[in-house]
């Protein structure tokens, strides 16, 4: 593609609550080193997000830090994308009150994601996470986004994404926002179970049950020795209860072709050791991780070329947002 026909615009972002994991990369991540290459792309870290659980003021900047890190080292490119912390971005907050001002109690509280932290979360019922699909909304339309890379979860809230580009554009009689679709998934888009046999990876599993791109090998050896499987087969090509069929499928991310059907050929005549299988998953898991691993320490270590990436990536983003704040501002009726 040639650089003066103008791509489609791409736009994400991950909230900095942890390192990242195996069900990040692969749910993601992976997918976000494919896009830079096709769209024009906005990656952020999502530190506004972040605000609902309460970090302490410590922590905030070494949590986005953190994740910035990560996404260079698996591959995000600010030669390519635009990466940048969400807080860089104070013309988020102004469009995040705009839609607000056009947003309803109701079809907020109806939320799936919103339920679920009430019931997890009684004691932390705050706006922030009432209204985060207008800042998720915000956070898109700022770069007029038009593709939105989504995991099943998502999908509502990116349905509202569109409701509130429409509400505006109809309320002001001008088509200033686009309706973002979601990206088609690549065929190498895969769901990394937990450890623990039930529920996917990630961080409200609890660590034991989760692998860590900054995991070391022997942290990663022994959580998958640990990793929930039965008592074995008892009948020829039986169908593999979930924590098995979980340890397959983490075996299909990491392992050759071969050694998944080895262990495969095994488990269905009846034969196969689980202590067998785990040490080679976890052999093949360090040999993926490492060099990841390896990579986000170097990146890490750089700090002037990370404060590089940060100035060029808040410059980048504020271009992008101050264009679209200035005409929300003036279809709205401020003075220019």
């Amino acid at each position: 593609m040639t650089d003066n026909i103008k791509r489609e615009v791409v736009c994400s972002g991950i909230r900095p609550t942890g390192n990242l994991h195996l069900g990040n990369y692969f749910g993601a991540l992976r997918n976000f080193v494919k896009l830079q290459e096709q769209y024009d792309c906005y990656f952020f870290v999502a530190d506004y997000h972040s605000l609902t659980t309460h970090p302490t003021p410590g922590n905030l900047y070494q949590n986005a830090r953190q994740i910035l890190v990560q996404y260079l080292a698996v591959g995000l490119d600010p030669e390519r994308a635009t990466i940048y912390f969400q807080s860089d971005l104070p013309q988020t907050a102004e469009l995040y009150l705009f839609f607000n001002m056009n947003a309803y109690l109701g079809e907020l509280e109806r939320v799936t994601s919103f339920k679920d932290k009430v019931r997890q979360n009684p004691n932390n019922v705050n706006a922030g996470l009432l209204t985060y699909p207008t800042l998720m909304a915000a956070d898109i339309l700022i770069h007029k986004a038009t593709r939105v890379p989504v995991g099943k979860d998502q999908e509502q809230h990116l349905e509202m994404t569109r409701t509130y580009a429409q509400r505006f554009n109809s309320m002001y009689g001008s088509e200033v926002f686009p309706l973002p679709q979601a990206v088609g998934s690549p065929a190498g888009l895969v769901k990394i179970p937990a450890l623990n046999g039930s529920g996917k990876m990630g961080k409200s599993e609890g660590e034991a049950s989760t692998i860590f791109l900054t995991d070391e090998p022997s942290v990663i050896r022994k959580k998958i020795m640990k990793a929930k499987s039965d008592s074995g087969p008892t009948e020829m090509n039986q169908k593999k209860p979930e924590e098995i069929e979980n340890l397959f499928s983490l075996l299909k991310a990491v392992s050759k072709l071969e050694t998944v059907e080895y262990f495969d050929d095994l488990y269905n005549r009846c034969q196969i050791r689980y202590g067998d299988l785990k040490k080679q998953l976890a052999e093949d898991m360090v040999a993926f991780v490492e060099p990841l691993r390896q990579r986000i320490l170097e990146v890490g270590a750089d700090e002037e070329g990370l404060r590089r990436i940060i100035d060029r990536g808040k410059e980048k983003a504020r271009a992008s947002a101050d264009r679209t704040i200035a005409e929300v501002r003036h279809v709205i009726g401020y003075r220019d």
